[in-house]
Order: C-alpha cells, then structure tokens, then sequence
C-alpha cells in the first residue's frame, strides 16, 4: 500500500490534533487479567539519487521518491492470572502477525521465565529492541540480512537485572509463506556497569536452524538460502548485494557479538555477525559472510538510556513540549562475497565464478530525531552507500554507489 504526499500530510495532521495518550491503554480486567491496547503507524518516505540500478521500489513510475505507510501496528497485552502474561500482536499493514505468545515468570521474577508462540528470537541485540525506538530509520544491514526475529517456537530464560541467559528453539513464522526453518538459539549478555546514566553491555549469541526460502504463495523451498539486504533504506526495490538462491543448502548458522555503552546523554553500540551455510553435497562450495555496524547516538536535551532484559531502552523527553532532540551516526558493514573469478575458456567468454558472489556494502547514515511529548517521532536520515557486485549479464564487477534521504512519521501509544 503507498501513500500519496497529500495523505500523508493529512494523516499527519491527524496525529498531530490527536490528543496526548500514555504508552498503552488499559481496557479492563478480564478473567483477572489486565488487558490493555497498544498501537504503532510509521508512515516513511525516500529519496534515491540513483547511481546504477534504479533504486525506487516502483521504478516504472519514472520518480525517484517513494512513500509508504510502513507499519499499523495493534496489540493486545495481558497481565495475569497470577505469574502469566499473555500478547497477541498483528500489523494490518504487512498482514502478518507479530507477538503471539504467553510468558510464565517463575517466581513472579520476569528475568525468570518460560515463554511459548511467537517472539523475537534470542539473537541481535538491535533486533530485539522496540521498533518504535529504532535509532535509524532502516535498521543495520546484518540486521536485516541475518537477525532471526519472530517465530513460532518455545524458550527459557534466567538471570537478574544485569545479566541474563536465554535459550530456545523455533520453528516457521505463524504467518504462512513468511520465514522458515527448524532450529535452535541461544544468547547470553552481561552488564558489569549499570547505574543511571552509566552502562556497559557485552553480549553474545548463536542461532542454528535449516535452510529453506519462504515463498508469498505460502509453500517453501527446502534446502536453499537466499541472503541480500536493501542499500540501508526499507523502501529500495533493489538489493544491491544478493547471493540469489543457493540451492542444496543444509544448515545456516550466526554467530553474533554485540556491545553498547551509556554515558550520560550518549550512547555507542555495536554489532558483528558471522554467518555460515553448509551444502549437502560436499563439491558444492559452502558460504561464510560477515558484518557489522557501529553507531554512535547524542541526546542533545541531555536524556540518558535505561537498562532492561539486555537492550537499551529510550526515555521520554525531559520537557514534553519542546521533546527530545537526537543525532546519530552510524557505518555499517556486509560482505555477501566466499569466492573469486577465474578466466573463461576463451579471451571472449564470461569469467567462471569460483564459490559464491552475492557483493560487498558500506553505508553510512546520519540521522536527526524528534521525540515529541509521549507518542510521536519524527526522524531524517541522510545514507551514503558504496557497494560492488559481480554482474553475470555485465560479465564484471559494478560499482553502484548511491545517496539516499530518507523521513519517517511515528505516532505510537
């Protein structure tokens, strides 16, 4: 679904008029559970100067902007009965649903629980954070590439309020046709600073799972993979780095670091994964790609980052009327490449590609954003892009280095 510039504006308008809510709405109390409401609607809009490919996810239209309503968020939540709670999330916008589960907290501890249905898996530290309080507009490239986020599946965690250890294993995506394989996972993390205004996080995590591609007509292709990832800007319609489909593919495994650090009114965090695919025949050559991101975030109004369940979490602004004010950078890293070129047979024929050549990427992203009073966000975002890319039909590597602006929209409650 896009929106139209016109729209946009009125739906801003709308949410602006729109008078001040809490974080979430309570309903009532139903069979001694607290039932309460949230909602979350991004709309984003981009701006490509292309290089090479054409960047626009319509680019039949001849423009070089493209807008979206990105998310409709709506969520039920549960307190009770007793140590349970309950969530049923679904986002009209994507059609899928997000958070389907119930969490058991033992003890009445809630670092200390057993959770069932759909959730984020215990992997990627930005992944698993509030979309509603994304640093960046787009989120990391590995994030998008290699984070396992929701599935269907079981898990359990331990720990207090500055470490913990989260085991599970998952399944497919409840809804049909979106991410599939069987696997495993796992993640530890650990602040050893964690004072108002002072922390230090160290994590690490490891995820396991079967290769196979999840198609939109809701069948699957087993024993493939397919990893590519947008140039750092959700509403591209080019992947400019992408290994196209891998097939005989066996198991994918990522392993993951991540670290952050508060002081005072800034913020630096980091990521880095390593992703191996194994092949079900031993002459097919497996993959190994890696990546990573550092960001670096300043509350210019001087608001600090709490500290919960290994992730940082945003505050509201300090003085609701003028809001929250935000600069952040951010390089981010992929490298989709485990092979080379090797001559062809003749002086006129293609190169022979040795192994698997899905491109390099570099992004760099620098971004404002705008927290104001308790439900809106308002976020820009400039991204300078640099990737390379074996091109079969060009028989060389493309250099393909664009510039995007990018605007986001965000009332939430």
């Amino acid at each position: 679904m896009k929106l139209s510039p016109s729209i946009l504006a009125v739906a801003l308008l709308a949410a602006l008029a729109a008078p001040a809510a809490h974080a979430e709405i309570a309903i009532d109390v139903i069979a001694d559970s607290e039932v309460s409401f949230e909602g979350l609607v991004q709309a984003d809009w981009n701006a490509f100067d292309n290089d090479v490919a054409l960047l626009n996810g319509d680019a039949q239209d001849g423009r070089d902007t493209d807008q979206e309503l990105r998310r409709a968020e709506i969520v039920l939540k549960g307190k009770g009965p007793g140590n349970f709670e309950w969530v049923v999330g679904y986002d009209a916008k994507a059609d899928k649903y997000l958070d389907v589960n119930i969490k058991y907290k033992i003890g009445g501890n809630g670092n200390h629980y057993i959770q069932a249905g759909q959730f984020k898996q215990n992997n990627s530290m930005e992944e698993l954070s509030s979309t509603k309080s994304n640093d960046f507009i787009s989120k990391a490239l590995i994030t998008n590439t290699w984070a396992v986020a929701r599935r269907v599946g079981v898990t359990g965690g331990y720990g207090d309020n500055n470490w913990g250890v989260a085991v599970g294993a998952f399944d497919r995506e409840l809804t049909r046709g979106l991410a599939q394989g069987k696997g495993f996972g796992g993640r530890g993390y650990w602040a050893p600073i964690n004072d108002k205004g002072s922390i230090l996080h160290i994590g690490l995590s490891y995820v396991s799972y079967d290769a196979e591609i999840g198609v939109n007509n809701g069948l699957n292709i087993d024993n493939a993979y397919r990893f590519r990832t947008r140039p750092g800007a959700d509403l591209a319609g080019t992947r400019l780095v992408d290994t196209g489909n891998v097939l005989n593919a066996d198991r994918i495994t990522t392993a993951g670091a991540e670290a952050f650090w508060v002081g005072g009114p800034v913020k630096l965090q980091g990521e880095f994964m390593k992703t191996e695919a194994d092949r079900t025949q031993s002459v097919l050559p497996d993959f190994s790609g890696s990546g990573g991101y550092v960001s670096a975030l300043w509350n210019v109004t001087g608001e600090t980052w709490g500290y919960k369940s290994g992730v940082p979490t945003t505050p509201l602004p300090n003085e609701p009327e003028s809001g929250m004010w935000q600069l952040g950078l951010r390089y981010d890293t992929i490298d989709l490449d485990d092979g080379g070129l090797r001559a062809g047979v003749t002086p006129t024929s293609a190169p022979i590609v040795d192994g698997i050549l899905g491109g390099q990427m570099d992004t760099w992203t620098a971004g404002i954003n705008w927290y104001w009073r308790s439900n809106f966000k308002f976020m820009m975002n400039y991204v300078k892009v640099d990737s390379s890319r074996y091109i079969s039909t060009a028989r060389r590597v493309v250099d393909d280095s664009p510039n995007i602006l990018e605007a986001r929209v965000q009332f939430y409650w």
